[in-house]
């Protein structure tokens, strides 16, 4: 969960993202203090998410193998936000993921199939390109600022309230907001 102060949709991708360089500049480990610097720097344009070039570059460093579970059988294409709920084909909204993972994931958003508790455990680079993706997805669709006090303008749209229940989530800002839009 964020802490009471991220307050917005687009706070909350920040927040998600400076756990992603946390992870990064700390061996796997989460600095909270580091992660509010990013948020801060994120939200002032100090610092910007990585570009789709340099994290293309990255991702072909990377083993052939399912960004979810590592393994090198099956491999397929996967979109991170699927087809089926406007994802595209684009290079930033792909993956490799086993045809177990993805025929288990299905239409479901990361962060709805993965669950809280294992959702940070998503590689850095595929977690830094599904919150690129769902930052340009709430630009669109002008979310970006949409409050806690607010939420119930996501809520009433969701397609996964269920999720909010399940993980006793309701009226808070979570990473399940941020997959409410598709």
């Amino acid at each position: 969960m964020p802490p009471k102060y991220v307050k917005t949709i687009g706070e909350e991708i920040f927040y998600e993202y400076g756990k992603l360089i946390s992870r990064s500049a700390f061996n796997g480990t989460i600095q909270y203090g580091f992660v509010m610097n990013k948020l801060k720097e994120l939200k002032s344009g100090a610092i910007t998410m990585s570009g789709t070039i340099r994290e293309w570059q990255r991702e072909q460093e990377l083993p052939k193998e399912c960004v979810f579970c590592g393994s090198m059988q099956d491999l397929q294409t996967d979109h991170l936000i699927p087809r089926a709920r406007g994802g595209t084909d684009s290079a930033d909204n792909l993956v490799l993921s086993c045809r177990s993972c993805n025929s288990s994931r299905g239409d479901k958003g990361v962060f709805e199939w993965l669950g809280l508790k294992k959702k940070d455990n998503l590689h850095r680079i595929v977690a830094g390109k599904y919150l690129k993706e769902l930052y340009d997805l709430h630009a669109s669709k002008n979310t970006l600022d949409i409050s806690i006090e607010e939420l119930t303008k996501l809520c009433c749209n969701c397609r996964n309230p269920e999720l909010c229940k399940e993980w006793n989530t309701v009226d808070e800002l979570t990473c399940f907001c941020l997959e409410s839009v598709f």
